[in-house]
């Protein structure tokens, strides 16, 4: 039931996402990263773990400077290996049409990471997100190296909700930024 009632919210808010006109989509991005830039978990942060934007999700490429070591992930089988990646440095179209940084960059382990900004479909005031379905995070944020990591779910407000349908893997978040909101859990 559950699973049935994830996969009509999900459809719901990837086609509402995907609709959004590319101007707006660019200033709701901007100002998301400008929100995230005033959280102290972002601040205090040197090792970040990000993603680039699939699907119209929020953009994050301003917040990619050199002022920070940044992590992005490939996906290999069901798991996210996680890469460090310089503005500049060259990426590949990875299996899911997903920008990826090169298999000979380096690898991250956990114990570098000060924090997760995680992509989501939706995320609810409790701290849980809504992923695509397939697993990748809810895995890593599971797996007990990862899990001391601050997390931060990055979501425009339209799927920011009251409550999502929860399954006994999912994991809470440490905390959600939209555009114009902030939530600490």
């Amino acid at each position: 039931m559950i699973s049935s009632e994830k996969k009509k919210l999900r459809q719901k808010l990837l086609k509402q996402r995907q609709s959004l006109d590319q101007k707006i989509w660019q200033e709701k991005s901007d100002r998301l990263c400008q929100n995230l830039k005033s959280l102290s978990l972002f601040q205090e942060a040197k090792t970040i773990l990000a993603y680039f934007s699939f699907r119209q999700e929020p953009l994050l490429n301003s917040l990619f400077t050199r002022e920070r070591r940044w992590g992005f992930p490939r996906c290999v089988d069901q798991s996210l290996i996680w890469h460090h990646w310089n503005p500049g440095d060259s990426l590949n179209l990875g299996t899911y049409g997903i920008l990826e940084p090169s298999i000979n960059a380096p690898i991250l382990d956990p114990f570098e990471v000060d924090l997760i900004l995680v992509p989501a479909v939706a995320c609810d005031n409790q701290g849980y997100r809504l992923g695509y379905g397939g697993g990748f995070y809810d895995r890593l944020l599971s797996s007990p190296q990862w899990q001391p990591i601050p997390t931060i779910g990055i979501v425009f407000d339209f799927a920011y909700i009251s409550q999502l349908p929860i399954e006994p893997w999912d994991r809470r978040l440490k905390a959600i930024c939209t555009e114009t909101q902030r939530f600490i859990y």
